[in-house]
């Protein structure tokens, strides 16, 4: 058995397109950014403290079963792009990204056997630029709302991306080659 532990509704799409069957315990992290900790390093804990804190909780049942976790972070200067707080921050978040370059980093980890292996997912993506109207309409849908970078390169936004440079299932929150690799590490066959 397989864990999940995240409630994305586009982690879950992307495991059942790769036929890898789960169940969702969400993990309950404190995902905040520590002091001169810098992307790469950031995303990476965060999903190996995710699947670390499913394993510690009573939910998880069998040492022998394995535990799937993720995180995407959006970097624009080196600096991390989080999540909207409203409309006006998603308005301001796009406003950066449009007509640049932007680094999307994934990173996924597995428990099993008691440890956490990692990977890291690298990509770039170009958004054309915006016009503060087309902002505004995206902003005004809840798409963006949930997400980091404050977009869904499968959905709406996908119109933005001029071009990407790397993996599309790691833009969309889960990279599906280092998936594979950790799940073929463990034993399963995908």
């Amino acid at each position: 058995m397989i864990y999940l532990a995240s409630n994305s509704s586009r982690r879950a799409e992307l495991l059942r397109q790769i036929g890898v069957e789960y169940e969702v315990i969400p993990a309950d992290i404190d995902e905040s950014q520590r002091s001169g900790e810098n992307a790469q390093t950031y995303v990476q804990r965060i999903a190996r403290s995710k699947a670390e804190a499913v394993a510690n909780s009573p939910m998880f049942h069998n040492s022998a079963d394995q535990i799937l976790a993720a995180d995407t972070i959006i970097c624009l200067d080196d600096k991390i792009i989080g999540k909207p707080v409203g409309c006006e921050d998603c308005r301001r978040i796009l406003r950066q990204l449009s007509g640049r370059e932007h680094c999307v980093l994934s990173a996924v980890a597995l428990w099993y056997r008691q440890e956490v292996e990692s990977r890291l997912s690298e990509n770039l993506v170009w958004f054309r630029k915006l016009s503060d109207a087309e902002i505004d309409s995206y902003c005004a849908s809840e798409e963006p709302m949930d997400k980091a970078g404050a977009y869904a390169i499968q959905g709406r936004a996908a119109i933005f991306v001029k071009r990407l440079e790397g993996s599309y299932s790691s833009v969309m929150g889960l990279p599906l080659y280092e998936t594979g690799e950790l799940l073929k590490q463990a034993g399963l066959e995908v």
